[in-house]
């Protein structure tokens, strides 16, 4: 009796490594399978107050920014600031998350915001996928050269890109978040700090 519950767990066991190793997670308009990697990167495991989006990636439960200027995108623009960027993104503020979406007000995810915004504002069109807009529509820029309108991508806890959001200035960007929706967010947070994967700038031809 004891020798076949060993078995049993032993089964069980072997069962759950094979199910890690062959789990796939979704970005932004795709899904990859996953695979640990002896990274030169460390990430920490996410929380366990992450929710898990209808996509599979893990979102975290992450405060409010706490300017009320920030949140709602009525702060003081100077003659630098891009207005039409900001009436654009601000118009799509509240806008609930869905995937595989790019509708204002009724649902959208990660990339459909970034495709949507940029081809309003400045008539360019992007890959609909995260990864691709990445590697098709953009060229890796040090964090510390981020200009507004850039791109900042993140992580799910692997050295992949499975999010995307469009930078502002301050440390600020806005994203679809799959729990709250088209929302500003700050680089500063904990989630996003850790995830960080890497900022772009869009080439133009």
């Amino acid at each position: 009796m004891v020798k076949t519950k060993r078995l049993r767990v032993q089964a069980l066991l072997v069962a759950g490594v094979m199910l890690l190793m062959g789990m796939t997670v979704s970005s932004c308009g795709s899904t990859k399978t996953v695979t640990r990697s002896s990274s030169r990167y460390h990430h920490r495991t996410p929380s366990a107050e992450t929710t898990i989006a209808r996509n599979g990636a893990e979102i975290p439960d992450e405060p409010l920014v706490s300017s009320e200027q920030w949140r709602t995108l009525t702060i003081q623009l100077t003659a630098s600031d891009n207005k039409a960027l900001y009436k654009e993104l601000k118009s799509w503020l509240g806008t609930p998350y869905r995937y595989a979406a790019a509708q204002k007000h009724s649902g959208t995810d990660c990339s459909g915001l970034v495709m949507m915004v940029y081809k309003t504002v400045y008539g360019i069109t992007l890959e609909r996928n995260t990864a691709r807009m990445f590697e098709r529509n953009c060229e890796e820029i040090g964090r510390h050269r981020l200009k507004e309108g850039d791109l900042v991508f993140f992580n799910n806890g692997q050295e992949r890109i499975s999010h995307v959001g469009i930078y502002l200035k301050d440390d600020m960007f806005v994203h679809a978040s799959s729990s709250r929706g088209v929302m500003v967010s700050s680089l500063q947070q904990p989630y996003f700090d850790t995830h960080f994967q890497c900022a772009a700038r869009v080439i133009t031809k």
